[in-house]
């Protein structure tokens, strides 16, 4: 779960940087954000999160 929350909190905070600087319109924020829930709702929803889970993991195993 805390995967998830940073991801979204991740995306959260890039979606308004690029809102504020004129790179992402408000439309094109919530077409992204429908597309996201629609994604949800499909069977592919559990290959995606367990893609972003086993991204998460090689990320947090590396070590600088």
């Amino acid at each position: 779960m805390a995967v998830s929350i940073s991801v979204v909190l991740l995306l959260v905070i890039l979606a308004v940087i690029f809102l504020r600087t004129g790179g992402l319109k408000f439309s094109h924020a919530l077409v992204c954000l429908l597309l996201g829930f629609y994604l949800a709702g499909t069977n592919i929803a559990p290959s995606i999160n367990s893609g972003l889970t086993a991204t998460a993991d090689i990320v947090s195993s590396l070590r600088p």
